[in-house]
């Protein structure tokens, strides 16, 4: 299919929940939880997010997710918050498997995320063990 150049200037809450790689309804929890996430509706009543209001979602998702911020201190830190200025840039629905270059957040995670996937490794065999061990107590 041929790129018509035109910008999209608004999601729905499936292609946003693509992008960023959070469920729905953690979208929808976080715009009950932070008062500067309020994406506009369409006349359905359906959600419509901005490039503002998903660069807001992945700075949140950041700042929950990988430094590991409270909701009450992330709603801290985003009071001294101000989004950048408006680049016109296109954001890309990508396959569920594949990471969205375009995140500067994501991006910062990819870089731990071998750490990561080893860490869980690691709480996984910790945790099979702990279970072998309570049976081993019986």
């Amino acid at each position: 299919m041929k790129s018509t150049g035109i910008k999209k200037l608004y999601y729905s809450i499936s292609e946003v929940s693509k992008i960023t790689d959070l469920e729905q309804y953690v979208l929808r929890y976080w715009e009950s939880e932070f008062e500067q996430l309020k994406p506009a509706k369409n006349r359905a009543g359906n959600r419509i997010y901005t490039n503002k209001d998903i660069k807001l979602i992945l700075y949140i998702r950041q700042l929950l997710r990988e430094e590991r911020y409270t909701i009450e201190g992330a709603k801290q830190v985003l009071k001294s918050w101000t989004p950048e200025v408006e680049s016109g840039e296109q954001l890309q629905l990508l396959p569920a498997d594949a990471q969205p270059a375009h995140a500067p957040a994501l991006e910062a995670a990819a870089v731990h995320a071998g750490s990561e996937r080893n860490l869980r490794e690691d709480l996984l065999e910790v945790k099979s063990l702990l279970e072998e061990l309570l049976v081993k107590l019986n």
